[in-house]
């Protein structure tokens, strides 16, 4: 049987104490932050980050050196006889395509398996905990990797803002969109699945988006999971951006709708945060895997 090691970044909201504990690699997502490189969870908290987001520095993402990734790859590879490594979605960062092109050459051909899962922040956290099981249960790097990119688009995160500021500042939306919208005091619902960040919903108040985003998650259970809301079949997740508060506020009416579900709350990855600012709320569901 062979050993196999499990790499994924920042972006998975893992941190670098809980990677430990768990038996992961973690690579710390780099931002630019008025010229100076910073790295999540390393040189810069949650609570750093937004401070500097509210003064509104110059922030801009970036992904880890290849130097930085072949380094961990051959330490691992001291050890384990294969890496399965779970970047980002690749439809939101070029981390992933980047691994990929790495893990082609030598001495990392048909030893590092780069997974290229569409996920972001809970769900690739979810994708790291069965590509854990995975290899607990003996399975070679290759049958992890098949089994994350079959079943990658099995989730969806549905996200609604506090603000339109950052999606105007990232030119995701016009000023004059933002203007209006910020008038009307719409709550866009924003949407992930698969590879982009795409808008959902419009909603008229916060509480309004939160029912839009239950929805949506029902919406997903009946059409693409099998009608089964139990946790039996499907995981659920709360995910924020400095937002604790409301997002146990929100647990607490997510289990409303489908009780029974032990879930998991977590903040969004810094790299999203980037684009929609503090204040956010998210829900995810997932089709649970039962690995054999």
């Amino acid at each position: 049987m062979k050993k196999v090691a499990i790499v994924t970044d920042s972006n998975s909201g893992i941190t670098q104490n809980e990677a430990k504990q768990i038996g992961v690699s973690v690579l710390p997502m780099p931002f630019m932050i008025d010229d100076d490189t910073w790295y999540e969870d390393i040189n810069l908290t949650q609570e750093q980050f937004y401070e500097k987001l509210r003064q509104n520095v110059t922030i801009s993402t970036s992904q880890p050196a290849p130097g930085d990734v072949m380094d961990l790859w051959k330490e691992l590879l001291k050890e384990y006889d294969e890496v399965v490594h779970i970047p980002m979605s690749s439809g939101l960062s070029t981390t992933c395509a980047t691994a990929k092109m790495l893990a082609s050459e030598e001495p990392f051909e048909n030893r590092v398996f780069v997974v290229d899962n569409q996920r972001i922040s809970v769900t690739q956290r979810a994708s790291v905990m069965e590509a854990l099981e995975m290899a607990d249960k003996g399975r070679s790097g290759a049958e992890i990797r098949d089994f994350l990119e079959r079943t990658k688009k099995e989730s969806s995160i549905y996200i609604t803002l506090d603000t339109l500021h950052y999606l105007k500042k990232g030119g995701r939306i016009t000023p004059a969109a933002a203007a209006i919208g910020t008038l009307l005091r719409l709550k866009p619902v924003l949407q992930i699945q698969g590879e982009k960040l795409d808008a959902y919903a419009k909603a008229r108040t916060w509480h309004a988006a939160r029912v839009t985003m239950i929805e949506a998650v029902r919406k997903d259970i009946e059409t693409r999971f099998g009608g089964d809301p139990s946790p039996e079949n499907v995981v659920l997740a709360i995910a924020h951006t400095e937002n604790a508060a409301e997002a146990e506020d929100f647990r607490r009416e997510v289990l409303s709708a489908f009780p029974g579900h032990d879930i998991l709350i977590n903040p969004l990855s810094l790299s999203v945060s980037c684009h929609i600012g503090p204040g956010a709320l998210a829900v995810t569901v997932s089709k649970r895997q039962h690995i054999q």
